[in-house]
């Protein structure tokens, strides 16, 4: 039984991340020769350097992950609409902010303040609007990849894992678009998260949470030479689904305590980021900023001209 399902497990894996890689791709290129929403202006930005950057990657992640998860094998109805509802959901309020949003108000607590206070800002509109579809992504995940006993359905309990779940989903979208401030720091961040969650489904035999973990990984490794060329950024669009899909990755392949202490672990650093600059802590420490230079030009080098 274990050497019939492991390889199930491991061609799920291939087959998530090979067909997010290829669709991802196809739609950066796609993208790139006519933007989803207006022209190549709209999605341009002035990057750290004070150089011209495009936001395409992120769209161009958030069509490919989410075509590949319609039409990748393997997965049950309710995992496939989860998976669909977390993309669409963290790209498309993503892609909202990327392109209409103020930065009047900063930060989880600032758009929250201005809430409080009668101002509906960009950032408040996502950060509800991702909680919510991570919610329902929570709620549509197959009874059998929660805790819950299959002879009687425990509604306290299911209840709890979706509420446990749906915080995975939203809080791990947010974290993820914490990091993007870098060239390929929020995809590098990715990968190092979808690592273990990836060869944890594959030591379950499960193709599921394997395949799951695969698929963003694949689209975002695929997009991470646009990334750490200082070509392309994911924004938030590109971050939100990234970090969406993962957190329903953790989902589906964790227990009751291994989510719990990841959702611990997504809500200290989220609140963390309010206080502490990431980019500080990752430059004053050697291994950190070893990892997050990887690949990238130094900062005195000049852009190599195009």
């Amino acid at each position: 039984m274990a050497r019939r399902a492991f390889p199930r497990a491991l061609a799920g894996a291939l087959a998530g991340a090979f067909l997010g890689a290829v669709a991802a791709r196809a739609a950066y290129a796609a993208f790139t020769r006519r933007p989803p929403v207006g022209d190549a202006e709209t999605w341009t930005r002035t990057n750290h350097r004070g150089e011209p950057i495009t936001l395409l990657e992120g769209p161009a992640f958030v069509a490919g992950a989410g075509a590949a998860a319609a039409v990748i094998p393997g997965l049950p109805g309710g995992v496939r609409v989860a998976a669909l509802l977390a993309v669409a959901g963290g790209g498309g309020l993503g892609a909202y902010d990327d392109l209409y949003g103020a930065t009047s108000s900063k930060g989880f607590k600032g758009h929250l303040s201005a809430l409080a206070k009668g101002e509906v800002t960009s950032g408040a509109v996502k950060i509800l609007g991702i909680g919510a579809t991570g919610l329902a992504a929570a709620a549509v995940i197959s009874r059998d990849r929660f805790d819950v006993p299959r002879a009687s359905f425990d509604v306290p309990r299911a209840f709890f894992d979706v509420v446990v779940n749906g915080g995975l989903i939203a809080g791990s979208a947010n974290l993820a678009n914490l990091f993007d401030l870098r060239p390929g720091r929020a995809v590098k961040v990715g990968l190092l998260a979808g690592a273990p969650l990836l060869a944890a489904g594959l030591l379950k035999n499960d193709p599921v949470p394997a395949t799951l973990a695969a698929l963003p990984m694949g689209a975002a490794a695929a997009l991470l030479p646009e990334d750490l060329g200082e070509r392309a950024m994911l924004g938030d669009a590109g971050a939100n689904a990234l970090g969406a899909l993962l957190g329903l990755a953790a989902a589906v392949t964790l227990g009751r305590p291994g989510r719990l202490a990841v959702l611990g672990t997504v809500v200290a650093l989220t609140a963390a980021s309010e206080r502490i600059s990431f980019t500080k802590v990752i430059a004053g420490n050697s291994l950190l900023h070893r990892v997050d230079m990887l690949g990238r030009r130094p900062v005195e080098q000049a852009p190599t001209p195009r």
